[in-house]
């Protein structure tokens, strides 16, 4: 089911929707400033006559603490960016939000912190998104992963566990983890959750013992296929460290780029609602049809579906001519695409196999196109199966 519109969120003393607090969320001290669009800051550099007072700074941020005042240095941080920080976060129910270049520069300042932190194995459950599943097989950030079901969480922890990492519901299968039982089968390890599929308008992973929530804000928060972003949300301690970790390998996310997400925060529960509904009309009339051999569709609802199909799933995504046939998601517009040749190729066949990711199965991004135009379009491309 979907949170419901009316969830109260406390916000100042006052108590608002999520769909409100998305459209106000980062922008509340517009009024005061006289101005009505978020200010967009393209500064690389923040100049000051008093350099030994930056030098107090900077030793302050070396420590862990945030700015007051200018970020220095466009590494540092950003005004811009720091808005869709503070907004996603709110809207995750988190303290503090760090923004990135793309997902996988979130995922991999994760696991840098951990590392950081003398902890180098991370527990996994598989599917994750297939660069994620790559990253950590890979060990190319020196961390070793064991592979576990949900269940054997807690049997594969070790001494040196530095993290638990979920991505519910799945890329592509769509398959959901119990993020409480997950949370409580880490004990002390923190478990970060890839929250990109659900949003913060199906789930919200904080809320049931997650400790880091991560987004490819490329997907939904973007919403319109025209920004590259990552974040987490997290405590304060993280936060801290994921910061130097940033300005020690330069993921910063671009001013503009945190512009257009905190703008794409605003209609983030109206996209995701809508395209929810059309999804399941779809699920539903895909289950019917005689090419479908199975349809994944998550208990939480959501834009996306996956099915296999009885026949060559390319003569499908061939076949489509509404339907945006290209990888990504969360889009204006409807995606499909086979992920077993695309998102998920770089997973070793077996483990992509094992994990649920079949050759016949197809992954699609319902968009806010009409749903009888959607399904006419996948009707007579399911006839060149």
């Amino acid at each position: 089911m979907l949170l419901a519109a009316r969830e109260k969120l406390d916000h100042a003393g006052m108590t608002s929707s999520l769909r409100t607090r998305a459209v106000h969320a980062g922008r509340d001290d517009l009024t005061d400033l006289g101005v009505h669009a978020a200010p967009l800051d393209l500064s690389t550099t923040y100049p000051s006559r008093d350099s030994a007072a930056e030098a107090a700074r900077i030793d302050a941020f070396a420590a862990g603490a945030e700015l007051d005042g200018p970020p220095i240095y466009g590494r540092v941080g950003n005004p811009t960016v720091e808005r869709f920080e503070r907004a996603l976060a709110e809207l995750e129910g988190f303290e503090h939000g760090v923004a990135f270049a793309s997902g996988m520069a979130a995922v991999s300042a994760c696991l840098l912190s951990a590392v950081a932190q003398g902890k180098r194995h991370v527990v996994a459950v598989r599917p994750l998104y297939g660069c994620s599943d790559h990253l950590l097989e890979s060990g190319l950030l020196g961390t070793e992963v064991t592979w576990a079901t949900p269940g054997a969480v807690a049997a594969a922890l070790r001494p040196d566990t530095g993290l638990v990492f979920v991505e519910t519901p799945a890329n592509p299968t769509l398959a959901e983890a119990d993020i409480a039982e997950l949370a409580r089968a880490c004990g002390d390890v923190p478990l970060a959750v890839d929250n990109t599929f659900a949003t913060p308008v199906l789930q919200r992973p904080g809320h049931h013992g997650g400790r880091m929530v991560l987004h490819s804000a490329t997907k939904f928060l973007g919403g319109h296929g025209d920004v590259m972003g990552g974040i987490v949300a997290c405590d304060a301690a993280e936060a801290a460290r994921l910061r130097q970790i940033r300005f020690a390998t330069g993921g910063v996310l671009h001013p503009l780029a945190g512009y257009l997400l905190l703008r794409g925060l605003s209609t983030l529960p109206l996209r995701v609602n809508a395209a929810s509904a059309t999804a399941a009309t779809l699920v539903s009339r895909l289950g019917e049809h005689p090419a479908v051999t199975a349809v994944h569709y998550p208990r939480i609802g959501g834009p996306l579906v996956a099915f296999e199909v009885d026949g060559d799933p390319h003569a499908l995504i061939g076949a489509v001519r509404l339907i945006t046939p290209a990888v990504s998601l969360g889009s204006v517009d409807t995606l499909i695409q086979h992920p077993g040749s695309i998102s998920h190729r770089i997973v070793d066949e077996g483990d992509r196999h094992g994990a649920g990711v079949s050759d016949q199965l197809i992954r699609m991004s319902v968009g806010l196109e009409d749903v009888e135009d959607l399904w006419a379009d996948l009707e007579q491309a399911l006839k060149a199966l």
